[in-house]
């Protein structure tokens, strides 16, 4: 949470995009890379 503050995310959009994508072991580096708070995915989706 701290880190989607400090990339300045909206924290209720980013935990429901994270549990929207479910995150696991099967995923790749770079499937799990695009779930980081300072992805560019991740701002796409749910920045303030």
């Amino acid at each position: 949470v701290e880190m989607a503050k400090a990339n300045d995310l909206n924290i209720y959009k980013y935990l429901t995009y994270l549990l929207s994508q479910r995150p696991n072991d099967k995923m790749s580096d770079e499937q799990l890379e695009q779930l980081a708070p300072w992805s560019e995915t991740a701002k796409a989706n749910c920045q303030n």
